[in-house]
């Protein structure tokens, strides 16, 4: 027997549709690359993402294509995004700030057939272009104005691509476990690997991102995401933006403290997520100019670890609350939320603060345990620590073209990389990924514990902690720092800094100033660069 309720497909049009409808003025604020702040609102960009649609149908496209955008947070890459899905196309946004051969490799592995691109990429998709073996048509997000009078492209203009459309199109009807999205892996090791959303997956992540205990999204709420939507789909906001009714607001290509604190003022935006990258930047404009946050009231955290410091400052110096998530492209990418539960809400400062510390319990539709090397299932009490493992509704079932073979174990679940802890109240704390963890002398040392204890220290603005040889421990911790301008801290008053806030043992060995850390291209520390300079590195303990 079944249920007698309609069956009504889960589809991410669907999501545009409803804010257009009940939602129509609220606004999409958005930052451009010509200059100029543009103001538009749900039904507006409803009824341009129609006509994206109608154009790619008009160049061809087909449900099942892969069709690529190269930009940043604005209002044309959102029409984009929806009007893509929207004729039953693959929405592959492809990350800027790669290296050329990797978007390469990953337009020809998708087998891209368009490419949307925004003016700062003329150059860069110019000189790629010749390699890119599937790509058909090239369509500048920009208007006539703004097109360049000379290039080695047959380009498009997209306002006149949009513009030549009578709107008239009817969201094509897919299957609800048919592609809306291709997100690539930044491939710290080997090529990057495509995780395949479906819209199912993507609407249900929606769902589950708008709840309370996660991003608490309402049609009240005025929501910029620092994080880019060519990383894990700007962590499911404008999906969520659009199902709740929010106040979206975009900051196109500008990454810089100043820019962006004007932005959250003149647009009382009370919601914010980025990685801790930006707020750290964020941080020290603030102490620079005294300057306040206007209206925010709230800031979710994720991609790496949060320092407890950072916590501390927003909460304490500034009145805003701070949450952690955690997630990963393989997971849409949500799949925890460190939003404080009662019986953390009842500890005393220090406690709770150390809740905060954590990424926090995982939301519904994720499912997650820690198991020891043999499989075996380690127990919840915050102190045991093992591979994470996760499944669920959103969760990577094979990487696209089946590329790494199973990623699945026999029972359907999906090992993180990461190593984890979970307690009593099943907060998840991350100890480290697998690969960067240190063991030393049969013991484990967690580098994110001991990086978020050195950027607490006075003149730190950045650390990294890897595992260097040692003859006697097999692996020890090497300390490398960035110091803040003007600053002169040496390595005797960090270790000094750190002396009772870790285990004595968990001390590193060394300390190295540099001028600048390595980065992914999605802001996090590369370690794997880290250990390539240091290889050959001699402690003075060993």
């Amino acid at each position: 027997m079944l249920g007698g309720m309609q069956d009504w497909p889960l589809l991410v049009w669907r999501l545009i549709d409803h804010a257009a409808l009940n939602h129509p003025n609220r606004e999409v604020i958005s930052l451009t690359v010509e200059g100029p702040k543009v103001c538009t609102n749900w039904r507006e960009v409803r009824d341009r993402a129609r006509k994206v649609a109608q154009a790619l149908v008009g160049l061809g496209m087909k449900p099942g294509d892969r069709i690529a955008t190269l930009a940043w947070n604005t209002y044309r890459h959102l029409e984009c995004w929806y009007g893509i899905s929207g004729m039953g196309g693959v929405a592959h946004t492809i990350n800027p700030r790669l290296f050329e051969d990797q978007i390469v490799y990953i337009a020809n592995h998708a087998e891209d057939r368009v490419l949307f691109f925004d003016l700062s990429f003329v150059k860069l998709v110019e000189t790629i272009a010749p390699r890119l073996k599937t790509i058909e048509k090239f369509v500048l997000l920009t208007d006539r104005a703004h097109m360049p009078e000379s290039s080695s492209l047959d380009l498009l203009c997209y306002e006149e691509l949009v513009a030549a459309q009578d709107g008239k199109f009817d969201w094509v009807d897919v299957d609800e476990h048919a592609p809306s999205g291709l997100c690539y892996t930044s491939g710290t090791t080997g090529h990057p690997k495509g995780v395949l959303y479906s819209h199912r997956s993507n609407v249900l992540h929606a769902f589950a991102a708008s709840l309370n205990d996660v991003f608490g999204l309402s049609a009240q709420t005025v929501v910029m995401p620092f994080s880019p939507m060519y990383h894990a789909n700007a962590w499911s906001v404008p999906y969520a933006a659009a199902l709740t009714g929010a106040k979206l607001v975009l900051a196109g290509p500008h990454t810089d403290a100043p820019t962006l604190h004007k932005l959250i003022v003149d647009e009382d935006v009370d919601f914010t997520l980025a990685v801790p990258t930006v707020w750290l930047s964020m941080l020290q404009h603030l102490e620079k100019t005294g300057e306040h946050l206007g209206k925010l009231k709230r800031v979710a955290i994720g991609g790496s670890a949060v320092p407890r410091m950072m916590i501390e400052r927003f909460q304490n110096d500034h009145g805003v609350a701070v949450s952690q998530i955690w997630g990963m492209t393989e997971l849409s990418p949500i799949g925890t939320s460190g939003t404080p539960c009662p019986d953390v809400l009842a500890m005393g400062p220090e406690a709770k603060l150390d809740a905060q510390c954590k990424q926090g319990r995982a939301v519904f539709g994720v499912e997650m345990k820690i198991v020891d090397d043999n499989g075996a299932e380690l127990p919840r009490d915050g102190v045991a620590f093992g591979r994470l493992l996760v499944k669920g509704p959103w969760t990577v079932e094979q990487y696209f073209k089946g590329d790494g073979g199973q990623v699945l174990d026999a029972d359907g679940w999906f090992d993180t990389g990461d190593v984890a802890t979970l307690d009593a109240l099943s907060y998840m704390h991350i100890v480290d990924r697998s690969k960067d963890v240190i063991k030393s002398g049969g013991e484990w040392i967690s580098s994110i514990e001991l990086e978020n204890a050195a950027v607490g220290c006075p003149g730190i603005a950045e650390a990294a902690v890897i595992g260097v040889a040692h003859p006697k421990w097999d692996e020890r911790p090497l300390l490398v720092v960035v110091r803040k301008p003007d600053a002169s801290v040496t390595k005797d008053d960090v270790l000094a800094y750190l002396s009772g806030k870790i285990a004595k043992w968990w001390t590193p060995d060394d300390v190295v100033f540099v001028d600048e850390l390595p980065h992914t291209a999605t802001g996090k520390l590369l370690k794997t660069a880290l250990r390539d300079r240091f290889r050959d590195y001699r402690l003075p303990t060993a």
